[in-house]
C-alpha cells in the first residue's frame, strides 16, 4: 500500500473540494476491478489514451472558439506527433520526448472577448496533458505491456449528448463536461494510486495537483463566458455524471461505471 504521510494533508485539501463537487464516489466494484494486476495493461493503456482526448478536447475548443487560422496550425502541429503514435503506432517514446512545446505565442481572434483567456489557460492544460502523455508512455513501456489502442468508454460521449445546441450556451455545457471529466479523473487517480506498484502509484498521485486545478480551470471560464451562474447546468451534469459512474457496464476502462 502506497502511503506517503508528508503529503496526506495536502492532498486531502486538493482532494476536498473534489469530493464536493462530485455527486458520488467510484465505487467499490470498480476500485475492486481496477487494482487486479492482469487489469494493469488496460487502464494504463485507456489512461493515456485519456490523456490525450483531454488536450484534444480542449484543442477542439480552441480551434471552435478562440483559435486565429495561424493558431489553429500551431496547436493541431503540437498535438500532430501524439495523435500519429496512438493511432498509428508511428513514433516512439523518443521521438516525442519534449515535443509538448509551441514555437510562438498563440493569439486570439479579435472578435473573441474571452479568446486570449482561453487560450491561456487551455494551451497549458494541453501542455500538462501531453506530458502527462508521454509519462504513461513510460511507464507502459518500462513494464514491458505491448500498446494496441482500444475504443473509448461510453462516459464522455454520454454527457456531451446533454450539451446544448446553441451559443454560447453550448461552449458552457462542454467547459463543464470537462470539468467533471477533469474532476472524476483526479478522484480515480487517488483511490487506485495505494493500490499499484509503488513507482505508478507515486505517479499517480505527482497527477492530482494538475488535475485539481483543470476541472476548476473550466469552471472559471464557464463563469466568466456567460457571466450568469451556472449552478444549474452543474446539477444537471453532476447527475448525469453520477449516473454513468454508478451504472451497471459490461465495458471496464478508466472512466467506465459499475461492472457488471
Amino acid at each position: 500500500m502506497l502511503h506517503i504521510p508528508s503529503l496526506d494533508a495536502e492532498f486531502a485539501a486538493l482532494l476536498a473540494p473534489i469530493h464536493a463537487f462530485l455527486r458520488c464516489e467510484t465505487p467499490d466494484a470498480w476500485l475492486e476491478q481496477a487494482k487486479r494486476p492482469e487489469n494493469l495493461s488496460l487502464i494504463l493503456r485507456d489512461h493515456l489514451l485519456c490523456e490525450l482526448k483531454a488536450a484534444q478536447s480542449a484543442m477542439f475548443l480552441l480551434k471552435r472558439y478562440a483559435l486565429t487560422e495561424q493558431g489553429v496550425k500551431d496547436i493541431s502541429k503540437m498535438i500532430e506527433p501524439y495523435e500519429q503514435f496512438a493511432y498509428t503506432r508511428v513514433g516512439s517514446l523518443e521521438s516525442l520526448k519534449g515535443m509538448n512545446v509551441l514555437s510562438k505565442t498563440i493569439e486570439a481572434r479579435a472578435d473573441c472577448a474571452y479568446g486570449q483567456e482561453m487560450i491561456d489557460k487551455m494551451v497549458l492544460l494541453i501542455r500538462e496533458e501531453l506530458h502527462h502523455f508521454y509519462q504513461v508512455l513510460e511507464i507502459i513501456e518500462e513494464n514491458q505491456i505491448k500498446y494496441d489502442p482500444i475504443p473509448a468508454s461510453r462516459y464522455a460521449k454520454m454527457m456531451l449528448k446533454k450539451v446544448r445546441t446553441f451559443e454560447p450556451e453550448a461552449l458552457v455545457d462542454k467547459l463543464i463536461v470537462c470539468a467533471f471529466i477533469e474532476a472524476r479523473s483526479c478522484e480515480r487517480f487517488a483511490k487506485l494510486a495505494p493500490h499499484l506498484p509503488p513507482k505508478i502509484g507515486k505517479f499517480y498521485v505527482s497527477l492530482l495537483r494538475s488535475e485539481a486545478r483543470h476541472y476548476q480551470d473550466y469552471l472559471a471560464l464557464a463563469e466568466q463566458i456567460t457571466g450568469e451562474d451556472i449552478s444549474d447546468r452543474v446539477a444537471l451534469f453532476r447527475e448525469v455524471e453520477a449516473d454513468l459512474i454508478q451504472a451497471p457496464d459490461a465495458d471496464f476502462k478508466f472512466h467506465s461505471g459499475c461492472p457488471l
